[in-house]
């Protein structure tokens, strides 16, 4: 008789032990389901900045500042404001041009360019994804000659994110 009396205490700690383990399996197969599925079906924002120069000529020319902006994210950016060591970047100062897949080095300019490029001036800078511009910020007074050599940030602001980049301040040739 005490046989079976331990043989049902075991037949009932193990079927205690099999059904808690069978209910923390299924509710971890279903928190990683419910986590792939809202993590892919999330399109995420997400920019690069590269090509980054800053430029300082004569102590009559203001600063210069160029670069290329791809959005690899999944979904379109609306570029809020640029800054330069700090300074906003007004829109009348950016001038922006659209590009196509090839990789572009911006070169020095101490003047707007005029071809292919728009001002910004009040509108919205609008990136889609999978889009690239390159981006010239004329008339940055704040940049002097003395800076030449020296790092300077850039950070490009979104409505969810910041995106910074460094570099050297060049001569102008």
């Amino acid at each position: 008789m005490k046989t079976l009396k331990n043989r049902k205490a075991l037949s009932t700690v193990v079927t205690t032990l099999i059904i808690l383990v069978v209910s923390v399996l299924l509710a971890t197969v279903v928190t990683f389901y419910a986590i792939n599925v809202t993590t892919t079906r999330v399109q995420e924002e997400s920019l690069q900045i590269t090509n980054l120069h800053v430029w300082r000529a004569e102590n009559t020319t203001p600063g210069v500042a160029a670069f290329v902006i791809t959005n690899t994210g999944g979904r379109d950016v609306v570029i809020d404001k640029i800054t330069v060591r700090g300074v906003p970047a007004g829109g009348s100062d950016i001038y922006y041009r659209k590009l196509d897949s090839n990789v572009i080095d911006p070169t020095p300019r101490a003047s707007p360019p005029s071809e292919g490029y728009e001002q910004l001036g009040t509108k919205s800078l609008i990136l889609p994804s999978g889009g690239r511009i390159c981006v010239y910020i004329f008339n940055l007074k704040h940049i002097s000659t003395s800076d030449i050599g020296v790092t300077v940030s850039v950070t490009v602001f979104t409505a969810n994110a910041q995106y910074h980049k460094e570099t050297n301040i060049e001569a102008m040739p």
